[in-house]
């Protein structure tokens, strides 16, 4: 008769398995950590930069949201040439805030795009109307979000930096205001699934597949758009910026994904459940993902950061003890030992990414490794499924 320490050590042998070579995965991309490009930093304009920026921001009742961006871009110098808001038929008093922001900055343009087309998504439908508008002779294009708050100085020191590093299309990863106790828990083990797929922002990353980037700051050559004919190629996709930064990658272009946490804020949802409903389901980044990649992306996840608290907690209260000689559960315990150390020591590099001030329960923040299992679950749920309704659009199933 087989006896359960015979049962624990097969079982922790196929988890060495699965789990070594999905750290090796990890520590490879890591070990890159130190040789990254440093944070962004704002600058002031040089004369060449002269109007040399067209800036585009989606919205769609986003009055409350707004404010902070539209007196922030405001703020920016003259290379920004202007200023395009594409609005998609608000409902809550969005244009009327723009209006006002026109007054004060003739920068500012309010259009409204047109109705959504079949097999579209609203979003790069805006973006792709803005860049149509867009001034030809601006040489950069750069899209925004309405959650956004861009410090003085980040637009000239973004297009200072791809002009200086040869970039065709860069964005920013951003600092993320949190402001109640479930976010606070929830959000970084979230943004974990993303750190632990790609290479550190920062990172020139060779393979067009596995480009990162965040349409919240998303600066590209106008060039370039025209020559992969604005957003179409991304035009069903619910995460647009990932998918056309792939494109334009694939078509032999430079792109950059760059930590710009010193440079640009963001508040993007209200709470832990609008947090998980509204980012997380599309972190699967599955439109622009091969099937393939997703199915290894969801082991690497499952192995390095859904596990490793599990296994631990279930040799602390389930399992005798281990004996001193080696042995595959010894092993298997001081493996995801070490997980959780990498985990906790991420936790601390990515602190300088949040704006925790004002937050209500801002120490949940340090609790949130014991999230990551529920953030993997939220990107299974999303991974095959295809999202019927985003920021307050309903859509068909195809």
């Amino acid at each position: 008769m087989v006896n359960a320490w015979t049962i624990a050590s097969a079982i922790s042998l196929l988890l060495l398995l699965i789990q070594g070579s999905a750290t090796a995965i990890l520590l490879s991309r890591l070990f890159k950590g130190p040789s990254r490009h440093p944070p962004i930093q704002s600058q002031n304009p040089t004369p060449e930069l002269l109007g040399t920026v067209s800036v585009v921001i989606p919205t769609l009742n986003e009055a409350l949201r707004i404010g902070p961006l539209l007196d922030q871009i405001s703020r920016q110098s003259y290379e920004v040439r202007e200023i395009i808001v594409v609005d998609s038929r608000s409902q809550d008093g969005t244009p009327d805030l723009v209006k006002a922001s026109q007054q004060r900055d003739p920068r500012f343009r309010l259009i409204t795009d047109d109705p959504l087309p079949d097999r579209w998504v609203g979003r790069p439908w805006a973006l792709h109307n803005g860049f149509l508008h867009s001034a030809k002779a601006s040489e950069w294009f750069l899209g925004m979000d309405a959650d956004t708050q861009p410090a003085p100085g980040l637009v000239a020191g973004l297009v200072k930096i791809a002009e200086a590093q040869g970039y065709d299309l860069v964005s920013l990863s951003p600092q993320f205001i949190l402001k109640y106790p479930g976010e606070c828990w929830l959000q970084p083990a979230l943004l974990m699934t993303l750190l632990y797929r790609f290479d550190p922002a920062g990172i020139h990353t060779e393979q067009p597949e596995r480009v990162m980037a965040n349409g919240q700051c998303f600066l590209c050559r106008r060039s370039v758009l025209a020559a992969v004919n604005g957003y179409t190629s991304a035009s069903r996709s619910f995460c647009d910026d990932v998918t056309l930064a792939r494109n334009i990658a694939s078509s032999g272009f430079k792109v950059g994904f760059l930590d710009g946490a010193q440079v640009l804020k963001v508040r993007m949802y209200e709470g832990a459940i609008e947090t998980w409903k509204e980012w997380g389901r599309s972190l699967d980044l599955k439109d622009a993902s091969s099937r393939a990649q997703i199915w290894g992306d969801l082991w690497l996840l499952t192995s390095v950061q859904a596990l490793p608290l599990p296994i631990l907690l279930t040799y602390l209260f389930l399992s005798p003890s281990l004996p001193l000689s080696p042995s595959p559960p010894l092993f298997l315990l001081g493996l995801n030992s070490f997980l959780l150390v990498i985990r906790c020591a991420m936790l601390l590099a990515i602190a300088p990414s949040y704006d925790r001030q004002k937050a209500k329960g801002g120490w949940l923040f340090w609790l949130s490794p014991l999230a990551d299992p529920i953030a993997v679950l939220r990107i299974f749920l999303s991974a095959f499924r295809t999202p019927r309704e985003w920021r307050g659009r309903k859509y068909e199933k195809s």
